[in-house]
This record gives structure tokens, C-alpha cells and sequence, in this order.
């Protein structure tokens, strides 16, 4: 058997490869930060729903049930800079949470912008 002109091509796809890898890493990084991204919205819409639903109760309700209902489910990486905000409007109670979006790995550190989720539910009426 002849060998081509040349040399052999033997390590051609490991040097492909390695070319690639700085890409394919890059690309694995983007879609775990888009991932981290939707859940601290899913993370923000449940703890805004939550904390409406604490404010409406009839004994324990008001805005400190709703803050604290608002942060009791949340994940400790996602506490730290999150606000809540609880007031009644027209009959409801609106809850609304921002959380800080995390940078690749939650509690190390945050972008500068927040993620926010909102709810409402109907204040109940005292006999």
C-alpha cells in the first residue's frame, strides 16, 4: 500500500477537534445561562404568587406574610438581592419580586439587571 504525497492525515479529527472545543464549550456556557435565566423567572413568578396568596389570609395576612411567604420557597443562591414588594389595588393584593440573575453558578455572583414576577389574588373580606 502507497501512502498519499505528503505524510499520513493520522490525528487530523483530534486537531479538528481541539479547534472546535473552545466553541463548543462556549455554546455549552450560553445555553446553561439561558437555562438559569428562565428558571430565576419561573423562581420570581412562583415566589410573587405565593406571597399574594399569604397576603389575603384572614388571621396572618398584610404585607409581612406576603415578604416572607415571597422568600421562604426561594432557593438561598437567589435570596440575596431580592426585593418584594406587597400592596392592595382595587380589591386585590399585588405582589411583585425581583430577583438578580445569576452569573453561570448561583451564589457566586449576579448581572446587573433583575428578573421580575408579578401576581395577584383578591382580598378576602372580614365578616
Amino acid at each position: 500500500m502507497r501512502r498519499p504525497l505528503g505524510g499520513s492525515d493520522r490525528g487530523q479529527v483530534s486537531v479538528e477537534f481541539l479547534g472546535l472545543l473552545p466553541l463548543i464549550a462556549l455554546v455549552l456556557i450560553l445555553l446553561w445561562q439561558f437555562v438559569l435565566t428562565g428558571y430565576t423567572y419561573a423562581l420570581a413568578a412562583n415566589s410573587a404568587d405565593r406571597g399574594a396568596r399569604a397576603a389575603t389570609a384572614l388571621d396572618t395576612g398584610g404585607p409581612g406574610a406576603c415578604h416572607a411567604a415571597a422568600l421562604r420557597d426561594l432557593p438561598g443562591a437567589w435570596r440575596r438581592g431580592t426585593t418584594t414588594d406587597c400592596h392592595t389595588e382595587a380589591g386585590l393584593w399585588k405582589a411583585t419580586v425581583r430577583i438578580k440573575v445569576p452569573v453561570l453558578f448561583p451564589g457566586a455572583a449576579s448581572f446587573p439587571w433583575t428578573v421580575s414576577g408579578s401576581a395577584g389574588a383578591a382580598k378576602e373580606a372580614r365578616d
